[in-house]
């Protein structure tokens, strides 16, 4: 049973994984694609960030960034090494998705790599509904880029 609670930005857990995200994210993207947030970066109110875990084990992150009244993205989704292959980034992507249409969001969008590396999260939400789509909220077409989007 896995238990998703806000994420604390001062836990050195949440911090190492936030961390390990953004430095493999940038170091596997070419200069000018990566679209990965760092840590201060995280913390602003428009963004919603959460954590999941078993019992005290921290399992992953993903975060909700409103950009209008009716839309969000998807932000920050990433489970540790230990957790993958466990369903972790389902039950987060649910939660996160649940958020969105409490919030009254009728679209969510995301942006994640065009290439092999990514190709795991590219699956994981096309399985959960997300189509490939132009991009959005000031990206710029970019062949190292895949943008998706959810209506709800």
């Amino acid at each position: 049973m896995f238990t998703i609670r806000p994420g604390d930005f001062s836990d050195p857990r949440v911090i190492a994984l936030l961390t390990l995200h953004f430095t493999e994210n940038r170091a596997v993207t070419p200069a000018g694609s990566a679209h990965v947030l760092d840590l201060s970066a995280m913390q602003v109110p428009e963004i919603s960030f959460w954590t999941i875990w078993d019992t005290d084990s921290l399992l992953g992150m993903g975060a909700l960034k409103r950009m209008s009244a009716g839309d969000g993205e998807i932000k920050s989704m990433r489970t540790t090494n230990e957790a993958k292959r466990r369903g972790v980034a389902s039950v987060m992507l649910r939660h996160i998705i649940d958020a969105a249409r409490k919030d009254g969001l009728a679209r969510l969008f995301l942006e994640t790599g065009s290439f092999d590396y990514f190709r795991p999260a590219r699956e994981l939400y096309a399985h959960h509904g997300f189509a490939e789509c132009a991009p959005f909220a000031g990206y710029k077409p970019d062949p190292n880029s895949t943008f998706m989007m959810l209506t709800l």
